[in-house]
């Protein structure tokens, strides 16, 4: 009964490629249009099965991190590949619908994230191991969507051209007080004061990155122009000049985005600007996967922009530009993956290779969501005065532009 039923799921949305499945009795079905490179993949027991149709995308990601779900050459790019072009036609089951209905009606309840649970969800993610991140981000840390003018970009290259890119929307003049709400480990508020003078304040839940960007502060003589500290966004006081916030909203969950962008348009000077730079989607409001809930980013949360610019409007804040980058974070994420399997064992010496497996799971998963199912990254500056920017972009492109 159950492998009938899974065969009956993956004929619903296995419509194109070409996807070949063992089941646990040995038996082996072949799913889509036969176009592209045949993928094939074995369960190996009942019970994970079972698991994958109660909650596809759970049981699916558990089934590889366990090893109860092999592929041919563990191509899991291929398999997840495959997949998400698939999913996101939209060819879904009648329970699928109703398991994202569900999600849908409980998504405020999950993305509830008040100070001290906004810090616990943060310590999931960032407070793991500082030497795994070296092992696959550039030198900076970057652990964000890099932006990559030419197809050969280095990963380097193409993560000092983002934070150029933000720099250039900020209008960072020497002296300006900047606010990095969401810092990470320094990389973006050491930029702005070393390269463009900047006097910055970066804010952070991680313990492990504060300790790592106060000593990069430190180590490079910066502490007099770059304060780093250990708190919540929403507890922050002082007025800035500029504010930036590079990968951070997605933490922030939409029950609280009336408040982050009340907080915004309070903490800006009257002629400041800030710069929003996070993932996004192309679609209405929806849900997060519950499998990168549960594993990767408690809390987390990629808004549509929709509920964005509601949020926005409510606060009276002129949007003074909104830029769109569609295959960017595809390309960041595959170099991310390739330097992580470079160093897979090194990274199974700090954990394990179930660790190594999840880990690989969600960076493939991630990949392919921005290359087959509408998710892209935005960059939106926003102003409390409709004249605080040029009234065109040239100023972004100038022969004066910072590199």
């Amino acid at each position: 009964m159950w492998e009938k039923l899974f065969d009956h799921m993956l004929r619903t949305i296995m419509q194109t490629g070409s996807f070949e499945m063992t089941m646990p009795s040995g038996v082996r079905r072949s799913y889509g249009d036969g176009s592209g490179v045949t993928v094939r993949a074995h369960i190996h027991d009942i019970a994970t099965l079972r698991k994958i149709l109660i909650s596809p995308e759970i049981g699916l990601g558990e089934a590889y991190m366990e090893g109860n779900l092999s592929i041919e050459g563990d191509d899991i790019r291929g398999l997840l590949s495959v997949i998400v072009a698939n999913v996101g036609q939209d060819h879904s089951t009648g329970w699928q619908k109703f398991l994202a209905n569900w999600r849908k009606f409980k998504r405020r309840a999950l993305q509830y994230n008040p100070v001290g649970t906004a810090q616990r969800n943060v310590a999931h993610h960032y407070d793991l191991s500082g030497e795994l991140y070296n092992l696959f981000l550039d030198s900076d840390r970057q652990y964000s969507c890099a932006y990559f003018r030419a197809p050969g970009d280095s990963l380097e290259d193409a993560q000092k051209g983002k934070k150029t890119h933000i720099a250039s929307k900020l209008l960072i003049e020497p002296g300006m007080r900047v606010l990095d709400i969401g810092c990470g480990w320094g990389g973006m508020g050491l930029t702005l004061a070393r390269d463009f003078g900047a006097r910055v304040v970066g804010v952070t839940l991680s313990e492990e990155q504060h300790k790592v960007a106060r000593s990069r502060a430190e180590a490079e003589s910066l502490s007099d122009m770059v304060e780093f500290r250990l708190m919540d966004y929403r507890n922050v006081n002082e007025t800035f000049d500029r504010i930036v916030s590079v990968g951070m909203f997605e933490h922030v969950g939409a029950p609280h985005y009336n408040e982050y962008f009340q907080h915004v348009r309070d903490r800006m000077t009257e002629d400041g600007i800030a710069l929003i730079h996070s993932i996004g989607r192309s679609t209405p409001p929806g849900t997060t996967s519950p499998w990168i809930l549960k594993y990767i980013f408690p809390g987390g949360y990629i808004p549509s922009i929709s509920e964005v610019m509601q949020a926005v409007e409510n606060q009276n804040l002129w949007p003074t530009d909104i830029e769109i980058w569609r295959l960017h974070y595809a390309e960041t994420l595959r170099h991310w993956y390739d330097r992580f399997m470079a160093n897979i064992e090194q990274v199974k010496s700090l954990y394990d290779e179930r660790f190594c497996r999840m880990w690989r799971f969600y960076l493939a998963a991630a990949e392919m969501t921005f290359r087959h199912n509408r998710q892209f990254v935005f960059q939106l500056q926003l102003s409390r005065r409709q004249d605080a920017v040029p009234l065109t972009r040239d100023y972004l492109y100038g022969m004066n532009r910072q590199t």
